[in-house]
């Protein structure tokens, strides 16, 4: 009995501290509800207003069976719930806080020594949950589902989509060469192109390769495709062009199949070549490195700032969250339409502001990573600026 009364006495203590206080378990019971309420609306309008009546002009305009449009409807679900979670959780914050203001139960609470800072704590942890799951849904869903409905509409109707890499792919190579003058300038060294490409195979490719500054070699071949086990270019039913000094091309050299040592990063330029909600941010930074190697600026920036913005945009769900618990935190009674008006300029702030600080990004006048993350910053002391502000009244 001696051995066995302390740790009686510590199974209370210890409960205490993995239960929340009674405080935070009403709160939660308070924002859990209209939070999967709202993720639930949210989503589905979203689905609706924003792919539905596309896909029905596809289906009467281009005939694209109901059958791969209703794959695609699903497949459109997870993006259009991983933009419904941030938008849930300030709406969850707003309408709660301000019933509770309503009621005067802010009031009481407060009058019992709890600053809105200290009742932010549930807001904050279902923020984070909320981070988690947009982030989740967003780098391992998503993008796989954005790619297949892509897929669907390239092959069943031929949809133009800009970063289909199925047709007319070039890929330059380039190295760093020294010049007499001691300088470091940046050259040509290879140029590939292929008419067509089906995911494993290019078709109708034509090489150049140059020496120093001079163009030395043409390679022709009906079709090429990477061999992994021997980490070369298989070519078939082609030749090889050894040109001369003065341009000219000495005798052809004919094969119907050759191994060529060519990069690979050829092969994953054209493999890889997705939008860049189609890639998650892993796919998107192995991509930016073949960019880099074929200098491709322009592509690399956009890609850089999406990606970035991809890396952020899950981190919203704190920020609405603290914003809408400050806008429901105010003293004067907030209706639920007054909410949900509040709701929508926000968002619509929010995204107009992620806009402007995009296109700074795109320009080059940003660089990618305060474009990406200024929205989030300013949302952020926006909301404790309103906390801070209402606490003390």
């Amino acid at each position: 009995m001696y051995w066995t009364a302390p740790s009686r006495l510590r199974l209370p203590r210890l409960a205490h501290w993995l239960s929340p206080p009674l405080m935070d378990r009403y709160l939660a019971g308070q924002l859990v509800p209209p939070f999967l309420f709202s993720v639930g609306l949210v989503a589905s309008f979203g689905v609706a207003i924003g792919y539905l009546s596309d896909l029905g002009n596809k289906i009467v305009e281009k005939n694209l069976p109901l059958e791969q449009a209703l794959e695609i409807l699903l497949l459109k679900v997870p993006e259009f719930l991983a933009y419904a979670l941030p938008i849930a959780v300030l709406l969850s914050a707003l309408l709660t806080f301000g019933r509770l203001g309503g009621d005067s139960e802010l009031v009481a609470l407060r009058a019992c020594g709890a600053g809105l800072f200290r009742l932010a704590v549930p807001v904050v942890c279902l923020s984070l949950v909320a981070t988690g799951l947009t982030y989740g849904v967003g780098e391992w869903v998503v993008p796989a589902a954005n790619y297949r409905a892509t897929a669907i509409l390239v092959d069943s109707i031929q949809e133009e989509h800009p970063f289909w890499q199925n047709r007319d792919i070039f890929y330059p190579e380039f190295e760093e060469v020294k010049t007499p003058q001691g300088k470091t300038e940046r050259r040509l060294k290879r140029l590939i192109y292929a008419e067509r490409f089906d995911g494993k195979t290019m078709e109708e490719l034509t090489v150049l390769q140059w020496s120093g500054s001079r163009l030395n070699k043409i390679i022709i071949s009906d079709q090429a495709a990477w061999n992994p086990q021997r980490r070369g270019w298989d070519f078939f039913g082609g030749a090889v062009y050894p040109l001369k000094k003065d341009a000219s091309y000495q005798e052809s050299e004919p094969f119907q199949s050759r191994l060529v040592e060519l990069p690979k990063s050829a092969f994953d330029f054209a493999l890889q070549g997705r939008d860049p909600y189609e890639m998650n941010i892993r796919e998107a930074r192995a991509y930016m490195d073949i960019l880099r190697l074929i200098g491709d600026r322009k592509k690399l920036n956009f890609f850089q700032v999406r990606t970035e913005q991809k890396a952020a945009f899950p981190f919203v769900c704190v920020v609405f969250g603290l914003v809408g618990m400050a806008v429901g935190a105010r003293p004067q009674r907030l209706s639920r339409a007054t909410g949900f008006g509040l709701s929508v300029f926000i968002v619509f702030a929010y995204y107009l502001v992620g806009f402007a600080a995009g296109s700074l990004g795109m320009a080059e006048i940003l660089s990618p990573a305060p474009a990406a993350w200024a929205p989030n910053l300013i949302g952020l002391a926006v909301g404790l600026g309103l906390l801070y502000r209402f606490n003390q009244g």
